[in-house]
């Protein structure tokens, strides 16, 4: 018999929930990888019943039984489950303390109660075990148990499967129940999918006793599917990887002896776990090896195919939490995906973005400054040469930044640095501009009529050809400007 069962406390005899235990048994067992594909199968019966027999020969579980030699006496303390092998769907047992034990006390009949409410709010399928002798007893056949059950789960949901191993008076209990006015006419078979079985004394015909529960067994394949023991309808499923969490929530709400509200509880299970999804797949996106290889490469130099590499990390990141918050409220699914994943992310690697684009304004600048020298060196026109490269170089600029853009629909503002571009190009023109003045006034003698005439103290004709050079040179700026 394999040993992947994983038997775990999930509540213990105090009522305290085990919270790390079923984590630990979760992740042991890898529970969440089957989604919403998965059953849960729970155990009432009164104690010494054979309930955890039952599930051990069903389910090749490895539930703690009772020794027949000791004495009949409470072996099940407080709710326990494992993992149910060799089935399919992926399906997961709950074995509850016994009623009527008398360890408790015949008053102390909370945590019976408690566990038979919390065992059918995380189930898809009850197990009744009882005695053929204990039909129609009060309270060996659990009469007290299902009143609680049935008259707490009233309301709008999936209906679960009550499989009784012995035929009892099922609907004469249901016609007991109180109901509330729009549920008077209700019945049982609206709420609850009824099956029955027998089964074969576990001691004096054990073989037969295995046969019959070998035949149970296969009824438990496939149970999620249309027609199968679950029934096909999933509404409300919490995902496998919430289990934990909404049990928890569950158990703390009957403890409270507050009214379950299991949709408004899915929601809650959804916050909860697509933030922590959220905030892990964030996690990983700051040790992912190609974000920290990109990230360290842009550091010296611009990067081909930056934009559509980080896209690919980003994409690969927002896929993965998809995957594994697919199975939660559609819109607690979105918020958490945009408001604690994506705003985070995009905001993580905005940095090296803004470091590509400086290389590539830098690169543009370095270009236009060599053209510019080249198209001087050829003898172009000074004007028409700045106009031309200026616009090739803002263009090239807008090229990169559009190529290093990640997919991904977020918009990231380069005005700044398109401008310091343009404002780099303006300062190296006017320097230009500058010094062919100059060199234009050198070539004209200018400077030096200026001192003759100053020395010579004809200052009419030196005021004549200060004015000459004030004209050329705000005609030279007039050009630039315009």
């Amino acid at each position: 018999m394999e040993k992947d069962y994983c038997v775990t406390q999930l509540i213990d005899g105090n009522g305290e929930f085990n919270a790390s235990g079923i984590n630990n048994f979760t992740k042991d067992v890898k529970f969440a990888a089957s989604g919403e594909s998965y059953a849960v199968v729970a155990v009432m019966g009164p104690q010494s019943s054979g309930k955890s027999t039952l599930m051990n020969h069903l389910f090749h579980t490895d539930f703690k039984e009772m020794n027949g030699k000791e004495g009949r006496h409470q072996t099940t303390l407080g709710i326990w489950i494992a993992k149910c092998v060799g089935i399919t769907p992926y399906t997961i047992a709950v074995d509850l303390e016994g009623s009527d034990g008398r360890e408790r006390g015949s008053h102390d009949t909370a945590f019976e109660k408690q566990s038979a409410l919390f065992a059918l709010a995380v189930s898809d399928i009850v197990l009744m075990n009882m005695w053929c002798t204990e039909i129609g007893r009060e309270q060996a056949a659990n009469k007290p148990l299902l009143r609680t059950v049935m008259m707490s789960l009233f309301g709008p949901g999936r209906k679960k499967t009550l499989l009784f191993v012995v035929r009892d008076k099922i609907p004469e209990i249901w016609d007991e129940v109180p109901k509330p006015h729009e549920h008077e006419s209700t019945h049982l078979s609206e709420c609850f999918r009824v099956e029955v079985v027998a089964m074969s004394h576990y001691v004096y015909e054990r073989k037969k006793f295995e046969e019959e529960v070998a035949e149970l067994r296969q009824r438990f394949s496939n149970s999620i599917s249309p027609g199968g023991l679950a029934g096909g309808d999933r509404r409300g499923v919490v995902p496998a990887s919430g289990f934990s969490f909404s049990a928890q929530q569950i158990w703390k709400q009957i403890k409270e002896n507050k009214d379950l509200d299991l949709p408004s509880l899915n929601v809650m299970v959804a916050n909860f776990r697509c933030d922590d999804i959220a905030k892990q797949k964030f996690d990983e996106l700051t040790k992912n090896q190609d974000w920290l290889k990109l990230e360290e490469a842009v550091k010296s130099g611009p990067v081909k195919g930056f934009g559509e590499r980080l896209s690919l990390i980003l994409e690969t990141c927002f896929n993965e939490y998809e995957i594994e918050a697919k199975f939660f409220d559609e819109g607690v699914k979105n918020t958490k995906r945009h408001d604690v994943l994506e705003k985070r992310a995009y905001e993580f690697v905005q940095p090296a973005y803004t470091t590509m684009l400086e290389h590539i304004r830098s690169k543009a600048y370095k270009e236009f400054e060599a053209r510019l020298t080249e198209a001087l060196a050829k003898g172009e026109a000074l004007v028409a040469a700045v106009e031309t490269l200026t616009r090739a170089s803002i263009t090239e600029f807008d090229q990169g930044c559009a190529d290093a853009a990640i997919k991904q629909a977020v918009k990231w503002d380069y005005s700044s640095i398109r401008d310091k571009l343009r404002s780099d190009i303006e300062a190296r023109v006017h320097c230009v501009y500058n010094d062919n003045i100059i060199a234009d006034l050198k070539r004209m003698n200018l400077e030096n009529k200026v001192i003759f005439y100053c020395s010579t103290k004809k200052m009419y004709q030196a005021i004549i050809i200060i004015c000459l050079s004030i004209i050329i040179y705000l005609c030279a700026e007039y050009t630039q400007i315009t």
